[in-house]
């Protein structure tokens, strides 16, 4: 199967440097892909020469004259730079030159763009920011991540629907296990948005697990869990600062003396076998899911490998025709709803 993914090539906090070797990195595994790079072409065409490295044929280039940065309010991104690498390569997606795009600038101004350029399924009342975090079994997706401070009952009812069938397509499980993340098991724990949207899934066919706890996203209790975006983003914040954390400690006490630098040699191969399970670039590209295209967020400050790793996960989910399943499944629920 054949298909192109456009890259906002200006976004991020290393642009081109990085995301050219990542694009490069992506061809030379996937035979069948096609990457268009969106941006200023004279500065690509530098960043071409300053890596020592030609253009590929499977890469193109398409020019577009501005730049969104990060400190740019969403509005004003969506109002005054309607020629940004970030804005053409949404444009190419419902154009249907790219079947995905990719990038790690502005996450406020790319949703504002997305959402006003692709629009929503049909049945999805607002998109949602969705990505893996590592579990003790595997990994976890969560959602909502920060597109929407503020979530009705219904809205965490969408977001649990997209995130299970994202999960069944990306990681072929029949039947994810879904899990509403709350501050207790019990059924009268939590707000009553949280118990609306407990009752809502209960009643229909996604395979509901009930409330599970901050805990649970590393135990692996579910496949997806579900808040709204205010909780969603300071769980994924406070999850990446104890690991800088526990990372900090280890290397300060394997580098105290001799002795401890030596017990530091002997542990290498354990130590190196753990990095590379919870590596955070493993697990670049969090999705703006609920839109009629697909878009994939990558963290603004991320290397070749994590960028890499978020172009992948675009193409996992073109391949996997993410947004066609959700609309088929939400018509299916809405459809039994009607019925009853």
């Amino acid at each position: 199967m054949k298909l192109t993914v456009a890259l906002d090539a200006m976004g991020g906090d290393h642009g081109p440097a990085v995301i050219i070797p990542a694009a490069l990195s992506v061809l030379n595994a996937y035979r069948k892909v096609r990457l268009i790079l969106v941006g200023d072409q004279e500065a690509l065409n530098t960043s071409f020469d300053n890596l020592g490295v030609q253009q590929p044929d499977r890469l193109s280039v398409h020019h577009a004259s501005q730049t969104v940065e990060m400190d740019d309010l969403p509005s004003q991104a969506l109002r005054s730079k309607k020629d940004s690498s970030m804005r053409v390569s949404i444009n190419l997606v419902r154009d249907g030159k790219a079947d995905a795009c990719v990038s790690a600038g502005n996450t406020g101004a790319l949703m504002a763009m997305a959402r006003f350029v692709l629009k929503t399924l049909p049945g999805v009342d607002r998109p949602a920011i969705v990505s893996s975090l590592p579990s003790m079994t595997g990994h976890t997706h969560l959602l909502d991540l920060g597109a929407n401070v503020e979530s009705t009952s219904r809205q965490l009812f969408e977001f649990a629907v997209m995130g299970s069938v994202l999960t069944s397509a990306v990681d072929d499980i029949a039947r994810p296990r879904v899990g509403l993340l709350n501050i207790g098991e019990e059924e009268m724990k939590g707000n009553e948005r949280v118990r609306d949207a407990a009752r809502l899934l209960a009643a229909s066919n996604i395979h509901y697990i009930g409330f599970v706890e901050g805990d649970d996203i590393f135990k692996g209790t579910a496949d997806v869990i579900v808040c709204d975006g205010f909780v969603g983003n300071v769980a994924l914040k406070a999850s990446e600062g104890v690991a800088k954390m526990i990372s900090h400690h280890v290397r300060a006490n394997f580098t105290q003396n001799l002795l401890t630098r030596l017990v530091a040699l002997l542990s290498m191969p354990v130590i190196s076998a753990s990095r590379k399970k919870f590596d955070p670039r493993r697990y670049n590209g969090a999705t703006l899911i609920g839109l009629r295209g697909i878009v994939v967020k990558s963290h603004g400050s991320a290397d070749e490998i994590a960028f890499a790793n978020a172009i992948k996960e675009a193409i996992a989910e073109v391949d996997k025709n993410v947004p066609g399943r959700i609309s088929e499944h939400l018509e299916s629920l809405l459809s039994e709803k009607e019925a009853v």
